[in-house]
């Protein structure tokens, strides 16, 4: 569980903010918040989701700083009371309604900082998520840089070796050398450079970015959602504690995660599959699944976004030549006075004075 991982990591002093009050918008105000965000991913294009450890909640996994959170506890000298093992927790509504959301079009792509791989469970499709801080399904070699998905959660955190060998081939369709390691990050590491592109890149394309339990006070992940400002997009946050972040959003809805996507799979009138043990990667019947981010996937995403880049310059530079049209037609369309007319025109003038 989330107290075993955080067990794992290095010592660190400081963890955030935690500990804040819960917050509940009363239920008309919370109604036309969710009847509005209803309207926006109608009106969206390419919405991404940013999810964090509130999604986890009803799984049975607690999050951190939350009243009950990992880190809010470990300030008083205390343990979450949940023991639930990571191997036995399943994808909650949010978890399965997100994935719904993509299969149906109304979503593009998922961000996530949880470690829990509830969102792998879920069924998600690699190309469908960047996993910024690791996950515990998933293994990664030192030498060819393919990650594999485990069927049990791994037993380190903090990117150490697993004593596993690689089980991919090389180019000669030999055995890899390599050794498989965790992905889960420590405190002093880096991002992934990958998914962090991954995460930027779609929401640099996003004109809805939508936050899902999470408090935003990690850097650099927390300023990710932003991005679609830049594409003059809205940002959603919903959270049941109030964020740094809540005063550059468009809109913050403080309520639980999962009556939120309830709320809004009815107005949009889509079905929440129900998680299936058949297509959870993690099933113990199944085939080693692949969890790599290949190069390829990278430049298709880099392509997409300089073809979006394009397009949009040459909207600009349409409108601009519209504009410049309209201005030269309107010029033409009026009367203009030659020098000699207005000076006929003072004479009389300054007879009629």
């Amino acid at each position: 569980m989330s107290s075993n991982y955080a067990d794992g990591l290095s010592p660190y002093e400081y963890k955030g903010k935690v500990g804040m009050k819960e917050v509940f918008d009363p239920p008309d105000v919370l109604q036309q918040k969710i009847s509005l965000l209803s309207d926006w991913i109608k009106e969206s294009k390419y919405t991404v989701f940013h999810t964090g450890a509130g999604i986890s909640t009803s799984a049975g996994i607690p999050d951190f700083r939350g009243p009950k959170g990992v880190w809010t506890l470990e300030k008083e000298g205390k343990k979450p009371e949940i023991s639930l093992d990571f191997n036995d927790a399943k994808p909650t509504l949010t978890h399965m309604a997100i994935k719904s959301m993509i299969n149906k079009g109304y979503a593009k792509y998922v961000v996530t900082q949880n470690i829990d791989g509830l969102h792998l469970k879920s069924g998600l499709l690699r190309q469908y998520i960047s996993e910024v801080h690791g996950n515990m399904f998933t293994m990664k070699c030192n030498k060819c840089k393919r990650s594999y998905v485990s069927k049990t959660a791994v037993k380190t955190v903090g990117q150490l070796c697993l004593n596993i060998k690689c089980i991919g081939k090389n180019k000669s369709g030999n055995q890899c050398r390599g050794v498989l390691y965790d992905t889960i990050l420590d405190w002093e590491h880096q991002l992934p450079v990958e998914e962090l592109e991954l995460a930027e890149l779609h929401s640099k394309m996003a004109d809805l970015c939508i936050c899902l339990g999470t408090s935003l006070q990690i850097q650099p992940i927390n300023l990710v959602p932003f991005n679609a400002k830049k594409n003059k997009g809205k940002v959603v946050i919903c959270n049941l504690q109030k964020t740094k972040c809540d005063r550059k959003a468009d809109l913050v809805i403080h309520t639980y995660v999962d009556d939120l996507m309830l709320s809004l799979m009815n107005l949009l009138e889509v079905d929440i599959e129900k998680y299936e043990i058949i297509t959870d990667p993690t099933n113990l019947n199944h085939q080693i699944t692949d969890w790599t981010i290949y190069e390829n996937d990278l430049k298709n995403i880099r392509e997409m976004r300089k073809n979006a880049i394009q397009l949009k310059k040459r909207k600009k530079s349409e409108i601009k030549s519209l504009d410049q049209e309209s201005e030269n037609n309107l010029l033409s369309n009026n009367t203009i006075l030659k020098p000699s007319k207005i000076s006929k025109l003072s004479n009389i003038d300054n007879i009629l004075k």
